[in-house]
């Protein structure tokens, strides 16, 4: 965004040069305009900045989610060494450790995704930016 917007005033000021200063200020402007048109067309925004609830909830969901990714790779692998364990006690005890671990630790990712997905939309609807 930084090169767009370097670019576009290196362009803009020749322009300006050449159609002098009052035009130049408007010429700046209308591709000022035009480029936050583009950039709020490129990334489906108003260009208005997000409320900062928003934000927080956004990250929250997206660790969350990551954190249910994790869990979910290491049900898969529980899974994977209790099946291949051909009797070992040893490795089906890890496996069943691993095993009840992870689920203890998805129920409480998604009681946190509950959680803060209740206060986040509970704050918006106060703030009325729901």
């Amino acid at each position: 965004m930084k090169r767009l917007f370097t670019l576009s005033l290196l362009l803009a000021l020749p322009l300006g040069l050449v159609l002098g200063p009052m035009n130049a200020r408007a010429a700046l402007s209308d591709a000022t305009d035009q480029l936050q048109d583009v950039g709020n067309a490129a990334y489906d925004t108003t260009g208005e900045p997000e409320d900062a609830t928003t934000i927080v909830g956004d990250i929250i969901n997206v660790v969350l989610g990551l954190l249910g990714v994790i869990f979910l790779i290491l049900l898969i692998y529980a899974g994977i060494l209790w099946m291949t364990a051909a009797g070992n006690s040893d490795q089906v005890d890890k496996a069943r450790n691993i095993l009840v671990t992870s689920i203890i630790g998805l129920v409480i990712t998604l009681a946190a995704f509950s959680i803060s997905n209740f206060v986040v939309d509970s704050l918006l609807t106060a703030t009325g930016n729901a």
